[in-house]
């Protein structure tokens, strides 16, 4: 069958949701849903999403800085000036959908601070604001009559000249996109969506790791089909573990204790009740979050333990419950009393910085093809995530790229030449057992060698067995009926080869990318540094300039590199004799509080 739209959004979450609901005025849109229109992962967002609205104390160069910061200076500060002027302009447009975020009884927003934030800036409901921000979508999506949701439709490949029997290549150039072949679940049969303009909105790819936050329909697939039509696809290899993810054995996905719970006073602890965050990060539990997670992973392995504590029990019960209505349930369902007892957790696979390349308007390196939220990378991560930034990246880029494409759809018609989906000589699987093994193989990969920490060793490994794996999916595709269950596990392939290629690829350590020698070096920095010296020492405060260098080096050195850690660059000698730290500078001006500090400590 052949349907026909302006626009085809590929993925139901915050951002394909907003770009259709800014279009629709204008043509007609098909909206793709490869389950149900709840199942995105915008859903599953506790804590908030960020943006300047408090002028009193924050501002937008605050904002800019604090996402430069996290993003460890890899992040494009256009797309990062961008999507912060812009994001109240954006809330606006969310509340004017229906969105309700939580106020003070003087009507101001009851704003959260997170780990890397330098102000309270995340707005949020209750902690399911994802929740509320779908909900609210989801029903302004189905009143418009332009819009035309398929649930249970699942994109196969995007159709380009390549259809049409041309030679395609990564340097082949002006590929364009007339819109993609769509497997309807209800029939076995694919579908051909012709559009004017084509949206990729599909999410991240965490359901390659066996351990994550985010809902199993998180297979990469917007990012493994434009990686095969020879799009560009940048800094896979930066994939965010969030730190605090409910430990429950058995469950996937894991349930997520939001970042704002530390933000709230939470506090990490070893399992035998001691706190540990001092030894890594002068910001203690509200540290970035990569930084939070590596300490966790390095506790855990140090230790032979399955999982840390996060306390809140000296915060006032009723006020926790008020914050965290749903996290509170969730682990009394399970027997834990947040107000009384520690909460178990581990990190777990969470978001995705980078994916499809796109520039300011969204679009990405294939004509007709725009990309936005999680699936994308618009810059604005860099190397790491600042927390409840990608919600409001999603409402800027989307808005973004629906005013391009509104600009150029005259331009545009639908290609009729396109041929529909040839499935002759291929026949059922009926041993699905081939697949679900399969997956359970990638997420092992995954997990095993391409984690938080990661050596040469390690990615060689996942690349040989990912590469024994591509080989006997692809057979298997080419000789079978499309489901939605071999093309996932044909795209976690794809992406877990991206990840693995790109994190080889990157040699330093900078922002989540980490190499075990160089995270090694780092610690046994820690343990000795004059820097946490300094913190310890009598006094009230000092202010650190940006640049300032802090040298242990007794004569002059050459090969110097450098690894970023939370604001700090610390610099040693790279050499195949010698290894060792020589100092360190600042990435901004930092004030430390040695009394604070040292009551802390």
């Amino acid at each position: 069958m052949v349907r026909k739209f302006d626009f085809l959004v590929i993925g139901s979450g915050i951002a394909g949701m907003s770009f259709a609901l800014k279009v629709a005025h204008k043509g007609t849109v098909a909206l793709i849903c490869k389950a149900g229109l709840e199942e995105a992962n915008t859903y599953f967002a506790q804590g908030g999403i960020a943006s300047v609205t408090n002028l009193a104390v924050d501002n937008f160069d605050k904002h800019i800085e604090d996402t430069m910061i996290a993003g460890d200076w890899i992040s494009d500060r256009a797309a990062v000036e961008k999507v912060v002027r812009n994001a109240p302009g954006q809330i606006s447009e969310l509340i004017k959908w229906g969105v309700n975020f939580d106020k003070k009884d003087n009507g101001e927003f009851d704003l959260h601070k997170e780990g890397g934030h330098s102000e309270f800036r995340i707005l949020h409901h209750k902690d399911n604001t994802g929740a509320e921000i779908q909900e609210s979508l989801i029903e302004a999506v189905k009143q418009h009559p332009n819009i035309t949701v398929f649930t249970n439709f699942f994109a196969v490949e995007i159709i380009t000249q390549h259809h049409l029997g041309i030679i395609v290549t990564r340097y082949t150039p002006g590929i364009k996109c007339y819109g993609a072949y769509v497997l309807n679940e209800n029939t076995g049969e694919v579908d051909t969506f012709l559009s004017k303009v084509t949206i990729m909105a599909t999410g991240g790819c965490e359901a390659v790791y066996r351990n994550t936050t985010n809902p199993l329909v998180a297979t990469g697939d917007g990012i493994a089909m434009v990686y095969r039509a020879k799009g560009a696809v940048k800094d896979m290899e930066f994939i965010q573990f969030h730190p605090t993810a409910l430990y429950h054995p058995g469950d996937r996905p894991c349930f997520l204790i939001t970042e704002a719970m530390r933000g709230y006073g939470g506090v990490l602890r070893t399992m035998d009740g001691k706190e540990f965050m001092q030894k890594y990060d002068p910001r203690l539990s509200l540290a970035p979050r990569d930084i939070v997670a590596r300490a966790i992973d390095n506790e855990m392995k140090q230790r032979g333990d399955e999982h840390v504590y996060l306390d809140v029990t000296h915060k006032d019960p009723e006020e926790t419950k008020k914050h965290f209505p749903n996290i509170y349930k969730k682990c009394l369902s399970i027997g834990i009393d947040i107000t009384k007892d520690y909460i178990p957790v581990a990190p777990a696979a969470h978001y995705l910085c980078g994916g499809i390349k796109v520039d300011l308007d969204g679009q990405s390196s294939i004509r007709r093809l725009y990309a936005i939220g999680e699936c994308s990378c618009t810059g604005l991560h860099g190397g790491n995530r600042l927390a409840s930034n990608s919600l409001i990246e999603a409402v800027v880029y989307a808005d973004a790229a629906a005013k391009h494409a509104l600009s150029v759809l005259e331009r545009y018609d639908f290609n009729e030449d396109i041929p529909e989906w040839n499935d002759e000589g291929t026949i059922s699987n009926e041993e699905r057992v081939l697949i679900t093994q399969s997956m359970k193989e990638v997420n092992q990969i995954m997990e095993s060698y391409v984690g938080i920490v990661r050596s040469n060793t390690r990615l060689t490994r996942a690349w040989n067995r990912l590469d024994i794996l591509y080989e006997e999916t692809e057979k298997l595709f080419k000789s079978s009926k499309a489901t939605r269950e071999l093309c996932e596990l044909r795209n976690m392939i794809n992406v877990g080869y991206l990840i693995t290629r790109q994190a080889m690829e990157r040699k330093e350590s900078r922002g989540l990318q980490t190499v075990m020698a160089h995270f090694n070096e780092y610690l046994n920095f820690l343990e000795l540094s004059p820097l946490i010296k300094h913190f310890l020492q009598n006094g009230k405060k000092r202010l650190y300039k940006k640049g300032e260098f802090f040298c242990q080096a007794s004569e002059v050195c050459h090969n110097i590199a450098y690894i970023s850690q939370g604001g700090f660059r610390y610099f040693y000698l790279d050499t195949e004799e010698d290894k060792h730290i020589i100092g360190y500078s600042f990435e901004k001006d930092f004030v430390v509080d040695y009394e604070s500090f040292t009551k802390q400590t």
